[in-house]
């Protein structure tokens, strides 16, 4: 399955143009006439007559989906810069990239094509927030937040820089107190981190995300405060990196800069009035235990910050010297819940049902009854925080929920989503959020009690939408339900995910949380979504920030001759993106070079193909020289076997002489070992470089071949063969060109060039299982100083061992006669090939 952020990389309005040809030639495909030459006019005849029949039979034989993340900052800005509805800008922009896409040679199952802009489609990103919130893992909350101010909207931790800069507008981002949304992925941290060890290696983003997530070591508590003895009806979590001694608790510990202090909290006049900057203060507010029951003071601790992202710790003293110290220092009252035996063990007492158990007993029975209850113990680490999806931005999901002065926080029912984007007159991404100025849209009936109320008018972050595509394009027209769980469980997990690391604690983090809960919720029988990751990088273009406030600009924005651009501080290269001003249109490329040599250009220099490395094409063109001669020299291959077979002898094997037979064990040789590296290049590491490197080596033993090896061998015909249906993945326009010329060679000997069909609709070329036996001996071919000089036969594990095998060449004739009276330096064996090379003095 595809990846949607695909999509990302053609983001322009460019209409499609042919690629023009200086003149027209005749293609065999068409006329059944064969240039002998490959020149640019066959190259843009042979793009242009295969193009619609690769895309044709692309489309039924393969399941390739395409989607698109078409909610977010940058589609809004962008339409904003022009005065644009961001509907009509979107929908206007995925027109154009599907035809570029179409263009480029890439085929997708258009049929299974999703948009998250689409109500059809967020309607079922709203249904999953509603069971989130239903589970009670979205929730609102006072928060000090990350505020981008030139975007005007918050960002969650991960879209925040090494730098402090927003990742979209690269502004320097401030703390601001709000009220968000929050979704509670803290409760699923330790299953998130433990399910890794049962993924295959993910390039490093394993370790990232378990670096993000941290040891999962201590949970939260829920506690209900009080002021005075009377119920506030504000509830807090706390954590505790000891939970099985959460009945010894003496005190919570809140931070100055909590939400509580700073924000609009029945509490915060309790808290301000007890609060003594530089110290631990104790306050009249006391927080109850909704687990123990105990009820214990909260106090403002004297810190500026606990360990990680923690706001709120629970103080106890068995376990923390500090904690005893902050407990006596305030006069506090608590009880012991540890007891220390001889053989060093401790074990709980004072704490109800679980006295008497050792310490990791009580971990996980504790924290196993709290999570029954409902009151916390997911265990998580001091390091993570919950997921922060609120956008004061308009063009994004809705959040399903109103809010009714009766009944306070109610998701809208399932039977009346989609909650739809209304129509603005004009959106200007400033200040709160666009759909407040909607009054007939945000004002509307509470669905529990049919009263006044208000729509939610925050929008939900881009990548609540991009954490379940996957689950989409398994059954993308289904009007009743997100998906259907019999297909879901039928194509997933993804067998192949194609992505870059800087979504590793992002949108592959949310994506497999999302997984996760959808199991919970019985949605789908696996657990993760996504089995091999391959991460293909970053593409880079030249960028161009303001120094006072980091804001991207335009190339042609800048006059690099005035002092303006004295006032720039200018990134060499910086990641791709809309936002950044920084990307390349595609189109342009293919125009200039043509399709066949983009696909192989970018597959000789990267290691996975992809219109990824086409971004930086024109940036470094080393790769074309050897592309073009390689594209030359297969259709060299072709006319070379039509011209040897045209000479009037009737193909006979036999009529090879022994130096002949072994030319074609040669090529059959080094067929066989191509078809065991590319296989594995395409299937295990996907170094495509390293394939096409392969083939280029198959290419080089069958132009060395002589006119007889040509004429009589059925080994030349399968080796060139394989190298065709080997190139075809990489360059179908070419290859199936090249196919047809092939297999109307006069008097074929191979049975490959009879089966009929076009170079697609081939099988796989196999290894003959002859070559996988084991030899007893080998030709070990001789090289001096670099030069072939004979081979020598030795035994097949000799030719594994440099000196073993020194010894017998020494010993042999060949090596008498050349090296018995030269000094050798060293002799190199080969890893790979039967060779040994020997450096001698001359």
């Amino acid at each position: 399955i595809s990846s949607l952020w695909l999509a990302a990389l053609a983001p322009l309005l460019t209409p499609v143009h042919r690629l023009l040809c200086p003149s027209t030639r005749t293609l065999f495909s068409e006329t059944g006439v064969w240039e002998k030459d490959y020149r640019t006019e066959n190259r843009c005849r042979v793009e242009e007559w295969w193009h619609p029949r690769i895309m044709a039979q692309w489309q039924k034989d393969v399941l390739n989906p395409m989607g698109w993340d078409a909610f977010g900052l940058p589609a809004e800005n962008a339409a904003i810069e022009r005065g644009l509805d961001p509907e009509e800008w979107t929908k206007s922009n995925i027109q154009s990239m599907r035809e570029q896409l179409d263009s480029l040679g890439l085929c997708f199952s258009w049929d299974r094509e999703v948009s998250t802009c689409l109500p059809e489609y967020y309607k079922w990103t709203q249904y999953l927030f509603v069971k989130l919130f239903e589970a009670g893992l979205a929730y609102q909350k006072e928060a000090v937040v990350n505020w981008d101010p030139v975007d005007q909207t918050v960002l969650a931790d991960e879209q925040v820089d090494e730098n402090g800069r927003s990742w979209r507008s690269g502004a320097l981002v401030e703390q601001k107190l709000l009220t968000q949304w929050f979704i509670k992925t803290t409760n699923y941290a330790k299953p998130l981190l433990d399910a890794l060890a049962d993924l295959p290696e993910w390039y490093g983003v394993k370790g990232m995300q378990a670096n993000w997530i941290g040891d999962c070591t201590g949970c939260y508590f829920d506690f209900k405060l009080k002021v005075n003895g009377v119920e506030t009806g504000e509830t807090l979590s706390a954590y505790s990196s000891s939970p099985e001694t959460v009945f010894g608790a003496a005190y919570l510990a809140i931070l100055p800069s909590h939400r509580l202090v700073r924000g609009s909290s029945s509490v915060r006049p309790s808290l301000e009035k007890a609060f003594q900057p530089g110290r631990d203060s104790l306050t009249e507010v006391t927080a109850r235990n909704l687990f123990t029951g105990h009820e214990v003071p909260l106090i403002i601790s004297h810190k500026e910050a606990f360990d990680g992202y923690l706001d709120t710790v629970i103080g106890i003293p068995d376990c923390s010297e500090e904690d005893l110290s902050v407990a006596r220092a305030l006069n506090l009252r608590w009880t012991s819940v540890l007891k220390s035996d001889q053989d060093g063990t401790q074990t709980l007492i004072n704490s109800d049902e679980f006295s008497g158990l050792s310490r990791e007993e009580a971990f996980n029975s504790i924290t196993q009854k709290a999570r029954e209850q409902k009151v916390g113990g997911h265990l998580t680490s001091s390091k993570l925080r919950d997921w922060l999806i609120s956008r004061q931005r308009y063009w994004g999901t809705p959040i399903p929920v109103v809010h009714c002065g009766s009944c306070g926080s109610v998701a809208v029912p399932e039977e009346e989503l989609p909650v739809t984007l209304p129509k603005l007159p004009s959106v200007t991404g400033k200040g709160a959020s666009p759909l407040e100025a909607a009054h007939d849209w945000v004002n509307c009936r509470c669905p529990r009690c049919k009263g006044p109320a208000r729509r939610e008018t925050d929008t939900m972050d881009t990548f609540v939408d991009s954490a379940w595509y996957y689950f989409r394009y398994t059954d993308p027209h289904n009007p009743h339900r997100p998906f259907d769980r019999h297909l879901a469980d039928h194509w997933l997990p993804v067998d192949v995910y194609i992505g870059g690391k800087e979504h590793a604690v992002m949108h592959l983090y949310y994506a497999r949380f999302l997984c996760h809960f959808c199991q919970d919720q019985s949605l789908v029988a696996h657990r993760e979504p996504f089995r091999k990751l391959l991460v293909q990088g970053l593409i880079k273009g030249q960028t161009f920030k303001l120094a006072d406030n980091g804001q991207y600009l335009k190339r042609g924005e800048i006059d690099f001759t005035g002092t303006h651009y004295l006032n720039l501080r200018t990134v060499t290269w910086e990641k791709m993106s809309k936002s950044k001003h920084n990307g390349l249109d595609p189109q342009e490329v293919v125009q200039q070079y043509g399709l066949i040599i983009i696909l192989l250009s970018c597959n000789s220099t990267s290691k996975y193909p992809s219109l990824l490395c086409l971004c930086a094409f024109t940036t470094s063109a080393d790769a074309l020289p050897g592309v073009l001669r390689w594209q030359s020299r297969l259709w060299q291959l072709v006319t070379k076997l039509r011209g040897a077979r045209q000479l009037g002898d009737v193909p006979n094997p036999a009529r090879l002489k022994k130096k002949e037979l072994a030319e074609a064990k040669k090529i059959w040789e080094n067929k066989n070992y191509a078809i065991i590296e590319v296989t594995s290049h395409f299937t295990e590491d996907f170094l495509f470089n390293a394939a096409i490197s392969r083939l280029m080596g198959l290419t080089n033993t069958l132009s060395s071949a002589t006119v007889r090896v040509l004429q009589h061998s059925v080994e030349f015909e399968e080796g060139l063969a394989s190298l065709v249906m080997m190139t075809a993945p990489m360059a179908p326009h070419l290859a199936s060109e090249l196919w047809a010329g092939l297999c109307q060679i006069k008097n074929p000997l191979s049975p490959l060039l009879l089966r009929g069909g076009d170079v697609l609709q081939q099988a796989w070329p196999t290894v003959d299982p002859e070559y996988l036996k084991v030899p007893d001996f080998v030709e070990l071919s001789v090289l001096i100083n670099n030069k072939a000089c004979g081979t020598v036969t030795v035994p097949l594990q000799v030719s594994k061992d440099t000196e073993r095998a020194q010894q017998l060449i020494l010993e042999s004739p060949l090596g008498r006669e050349l090296l018995g009276e030269r000094s050798i330096k060293r002799a190199i064996l080969s890893p790979r090939a039967a060779l040994i090379n020997f450096l001698v003095d001359e």
